[in-house]
């Protein structure tokens, strides 16, 4: 019969999950997810051409005001996750962001685009941390880096979908046709997972008599502010994040300005790097993660800060190189180490939350990833760009996007603090 309070939690007992039809299903949603917050990159140019925008309004639609919004969203949304059937909190927010997507189409403004995108947002904010939470219930701490690195091949298939996709449509029938057909894409898959996607019990609550603890947030943030790898890793990820979306959400007008390329061939070129190319880093990242982790926990996070110093000098072959193939031939190995750093930052937090917390940390993370990366990479760089461009031309925007090197830096010497801790909080949890 189960526990009845958890029931009273939880609603009633849901069929058994399917690890793996799970895992892929959430795949499948964080794929979508991410191609309808990226499409808006490949097709900013004729954004902007068709409303007369600046650099500073491009980078405030992709990237500010969608992050506040999503980052901040996911909080009470995980809240909700924590106590309730997360394969429903999924579906509906699926609904909502593909809805939202559409209306992306139809805007008849800027103001309507941009209210269009916080739609996008609210519904795209409900879809992570209850993955996470689920991921974490399903696949053990040995191999929840692997379990994540599949997971995290969301972000590099939805930029592959996003840039190929929306800039060949986008090319040849414009930027509302490719919204829409995104929109629509959207939808058939949240049928899918409305049939498919369903939630496991959770044991811990489920074993507890009587009213399960409820931790307020004010408790999760401090269970994560006491752990010394959590700070680290929360500050690394969000700077990560700066020049990460700097970069996804700017180098296709870098290279259509400073290169000459058209909107079609730009997309392709990113589709493969950053998406295909980038894919294989982010598993990579997880597997690593993993295996080297399994004889030292430091190693769980150290990857990433290697990878990271590893990618600086081909950022700045990149950035300043002035042959458009050379510049596509050196961006292959920033494209692997972009996503590195999701896997074993996504599994390492939920390894050192507790398991009441899972969805809530998972919010917390997003928050400092989203609302700092893609809220000030765009926007920074996009305002740097605008105060160049008396002085630089069309060039401003490669001067502007050279900012992305000292973030990735700094980034890594937290990755690096943090696997310094790391082994010492996971024996405070009792998991080494």
């Amino acid at each position: 019969m189960g526990n009845p309070a958890a029931n009273q939690v939880l609603g009633p007992v849901p069929p058994p999950a399917r690890p793996r039809l799970t895992l892929v299903l959430l795949l499948a949603v964080y794929a979508i997810n991410f191609m309808d917050r990226q499409i808006v990159a490949i097709l900013s140019e004729p954004i902007k051409r068709e409303f007369g925008l600046s650099d500073a309004q491009v980078g405030l639609l992709y990237g500010f005001s969608f992050a506040v919004v999503y980052s901040t969203v996911g909080i009470p949304i995980a809240r909700w996750a924590d106590r309730a059937n997360r394969a429903r909190i999924i579906n509906l927010s699926l609904a909502l962001f593909s809805v939202m997507t559409l209306a992306c189409g139809a805007a008849a403004s800027y103001a309507q685009l941009l209210a269009a995108r916080i739609g996008v947002a609210i519904g795209e904010g409900g879809t992570n941390p209850p993955s996470h939470s689920l991921i974490a219930d399903l696949y053990p701490a040995a191999s929840r880096g692997t379990a994540m690195g599949i997971y995290a091949l969301g972000p590099s298939i939805g930029i592959m979908l996003g840039f190929a996709f929306g800039g060949v449509v986008g090319q040849l029938w414009g930027w509302r046709a490719a919204l829409l057909a995104a929109g629509a894409a959207s939808l058939a898959l949240t049928a899918l997972t409305g049939w498919l996607l369903k939630d496991p019990m959770r044991a811990p609550l489920d074993a507890r008599a009587a009213q399960p603890r409820r931790e307020s947030l004010v408790e999760c943030l401090r269970s994560i502010l006491r752990s010394p790898s959590m700070r680290h890793i929360y500050i690394g990820i969000a700077l990560a994040s700066v020049a990460g979306y700097a970069a996804i959400g700017w180098l296709p007008a870098f290279l259509i300005r400073s290169h000459g390329l058209g909107t079609a061939a730009v997309g392709t070129v990113l589709a493969v790097l950053l998406g295909g190319v980038g894919a294989l880093g982010t598993l990579l990242g997880g597997v690593l993660a993993d295996r080297l982790g399994a004889r030292d926990p430091a190693w769980r996070l150290r990857v990433v800060a290697i990878a990271s110093l590893a990618a600086a000098p081909f950022w700045l072959a990149v950035l300043l190189g002035g042959e458009p193939l050379a510049a596509v031939a050196c961006l292959a190995v920033p494209a692997v180490v972009m996503g590195f750093f999701i896997a074993p930052t996504y599994a390492a937090v939920q390894s050192l939350a507790e398991p009441t917390m899972r969805a809530t940390a998972a919010a917390l993370l997003i928050l400092a990833g989203s609302l700092f990366g893609l809220g000030l990479g765009p926007l920074v760089v996009g305002l740097l760009s605008d105060a160049l461009q008396p002085a630089h031309g069309a060039e401003s925007l490669r001067l502007a996007l050279l900012v992305v090197v000292p973030l990735y830096l700094w980034s890594a010497a937290h990755y690096f603090a943090a696997s310094r801790t790391l082994a010492a909080d996971l024996r405070a949890r009792g998991l080494y």
